[in-house]
């Protein structure tokens, strides 16, 4: 099952032309299922697990692999069906996010189909509110359901999602309460958590699901004949989303004269050592892994201090 995975230089290729690699797996029914492949680090047969008390009943145990302890998840469990049975018949995804690594067990692993993010479309309005879906695709003449892992993660192991004293002691609150931060990202989760962020250091804000809603947010400001740069503080964007990635987008907002001009942090769980490049290639000004509070809050910070002429007293 290593082959799987073709080598990361090739999947880098596919980066900032809005395609994407899907690895499809299945939890035991006909319903296929999708996780980006440079979320992924490894596929292999469920290896020995030992259990840990007081787990959540989500996680079967942890397994030793390759020198590190990794908690595996059962993903059909996750979403709220039963458990897998015969975990040692079934596969582990390692998966790492938000800078951490874990796994995912699955009944079975099918292969990797290259996409263009404008095939992969938010899930169906009457999916409900509750669902576990960041997206759907159709591969072959069949759905493709796009499991929101953020989501799994926030409630099997939460993150800390507030920010410190010392930090929102340094946000300049009177120079952007007038002012918005548009937050772009597929994951419900995940807007929540950002926008928490903003409210704490005094900013409101605008959220939008991905690239394209941004851009057609955007654009509708500009209709009424408000300008973007002075509205709004800064651009919060995720990479990986329906419709147009975070680097389409980015690269859509430095080729608009209008919008060129636009701060934009690239937020995301993807790992790897082409996102530096990739910032740069698409026009960027930072790019944060998800998720620490503290760490986005001094950015935009720092974007504060930037706007206020101070920003040699703020660190990064």
């Amino acid at each position: 099952m290593a082959g799987v995975l073709d080598s990361v230089n090739q999947r880098t290729q596919l980066v900032g032309q809005n395609r994407l690699e899907l690895l499809l797996f299945n939890l035991g029914g006909a319903q296929k299922y999708g996780i980006n492949v440079f979320k992924v680090k490894e596929v292999l047969q469920c290896p020995p697990l030992s259990e840990i008390p007081k787990r959540n009943p989500v996680i079967r145990g942890v397994a030793h692999i390759r020198g590190g302890t990794i908690p595996i998840m059962d993903m059909r469990q996750a979403t709220g069906h039963r458990p897998l049975e015969n975990i040692e018949d079934c596969f582990v995804i390692i998966t790492e996010y938000n800078r951490s690594t874990q796994g995912f067990l699955v009944r079975g692993v099918e292969r990797i189909v290259n996409m263009n993010w404008g095939d992969i479309h938010p899930p169906p309005r009457g999916a409900g509110k509750e669902n576990y879906l960041t997206a759907v695709t159709e591969v072959e003449g069949k759905l493709v359901e796009i499991i929101d892992v953020e989501k799994i993660l926030a409630e099997v192991s939460p993150l800390p999602e507030d920010v410190s004293a010392e930090v929102i002691e340094d946000s300049k609150r009177e120079t952007v309460v007038c002012k918005h931060v548009l937050i772009v990202d597929d994951s419900t989760i995940a807007r929540k958590q950002i926008q928490k962020v903003m409210q704490s250091l005094g900013c409101k804000t605008t959220l939008r699901k991905d690239g394209s809603e941004a851009l057609q947010f955007l654009e509708e400001m500009l209709s009424e004949g408000k300008d973007p740069y002075h509205e709004l503080l800064l651009v919060i964007s995720d990479i990986e989303m329906p419709e147009m990635d975070g680097y389409t987008f980015t690269a859509e907002l430095r080729a608009n004269s209008r919008l060129k001009n636009l701060h934009v942090i690239l937020h995301t769980s993807l790992s790897g050592v082409f996102n530096e490049a990739m910032v740069k290639k698409v026009g960027a000004d930072d790019f944060l892994a998800k998720f620490h509070p503290d760490e986005l809050a001094k950015r935009v910070n720092l974007r504060i201090a930037q706007l206020t002429g101070e920003g040699e007293k703020v660190e990064q």
